[in-house]
């Protein structure tokens, strides 16, 4: 059945696991943003879906990592037939999926979906085991990361909490214009921070030298998980390799809250062979971090694709056939 926020996040307290995507505040986020969050739950399975409209009262459905852990066989028809109503009730085109699994892990039962040609989230990313001490997370990195972290502070490179929004948008404008990858306007980064804050859910972390900002941070964490989701600098000091021991501290946070995993959040969909066969001739896309974020001494992994159910045939192949041209 459908249920308000308040029931949404009384249901995850009992799911302590939830992705990042999963949490009530995210769709509320969202909601600010041109989407509307309709929320499902089923006995123990629960999907929180975001609906971003579209011209002539259409919409797309985006059912982001759910609470189902990609154990598709415990998923009832009961309440695919829940998720078909609200997407009919919110004119949706088709539904997108992003399983909350590794594709290794993940076996399609349901066969009314398709393998979906787009991701929406980055399905290639590095995640770092931080069970360990922090030494043993240190020795698992590379020698030049290791170097650079202690180059830092060296350097007089000092780390602390932060909340000038304002300040960390112009950086993350300054990283874009950069690295060419775009950015959410001041106001999306300040609703974040206002409804994950709070919660202890998510911290904003700023690399300073002699009190000016050089780089900035912003980590979630939910259960075991963090996710450093977005990452800033200027130009300024760049020999002080501010943002390695900024990426450090915020791994010690992770830890401090508890989390056993530390995911870095998006690298080239590329095998782990590829990755490390180009990535000091290629900066394009996602290519200018995968150098940065390899250092960290994770492991490469794959999400399971995207899945899509789909409601309007047409306009679902000219989506499709639009996605492909512009790939």
């Amino acid at each position: 059945m459908q249920v308000n926020l308040t029931d949404w996040n009384k249901f995850l307290i009992n799911h302590p696991e939830a992705h990042l995507l999963q949490l009530g505040e995210w769709g509320e986020l969202k909601k600010d943003f041109g989407w509307k969050p309709v929320r499902i739950i089923q006995n123990e399975v629960g999907a929180q879906i975001l609906f971003r409209r579209l011209p002539l009262g259409l919409t797309i459905g985006y059912m982001p990592k759910p609470v189902f852990s990609g154990q598709w066989s415990v998923v009832s028809e009961q309440f695919w037939q829940e998720v078909d109503s609200a997407c009919r009730q919110n004119h949706a085109i088709f539904l997108k999926i992003e399983p909350d699994s590794w594709s290794e892990e993940f076996i399609l039962h349901n066969l009314s979906f398709i393998l979906s040609p787009h991701n929406i989230q980055p399905p290639r990313t590095i995640t770092i085991s931080i069970k360990e001490d922090e030494e043993k997370i240190l020795a698992k990195m590379k020698p030049k990361c290791r170097y650079n972290i202690r180059l830092a502070e060296k350097k007089g490179i000092t780390i602390r909490a932060w909340d000038d929004i304002p300040a960390f948008h112009e950086m993350m404008t300054v990283t874009g214009g950069r690295d060419n990858f775009g950015v959410h306007s001041k106001e999306y980064y300040q609703r974040a921070y206002e409804l994950f804050h709070p919660k202890g859910t998510c911290e904003l972390l700023v690399a300073e030298y002699e009190g000016k900002p050089l780089a900035s941070l912003m980590v979630f964490a939910n259960g075991k998980r963090a996710w450093y989701v977005y990452g800033a600098s200027n130009d300024h000091e760049r020999n002080r390799m501010p943002t390695y021991l900024l990426q450090w501290v915020a791994i010690r946070w992770a830890k401090a809250r508890g989390c056993d995993e530390y995911d870095l959040w998006g690298v080239p969909d590329e095998n782990e062979e590829t990755l490390e066969a180009n990535f000091e001739s290629r900066h394009d896309g996602l290519w200018g971090v995968y150098r940065f974020k390899r250092g960290f001494g994770g492991e490469v992994k794959r999400a399971a694709q995207a899945l899509d159910r789909v409601y309007n045939p047409l306009l679902y192949w000219l989506y499709t056939t639009y996605v492909i041209r512009s790939a």
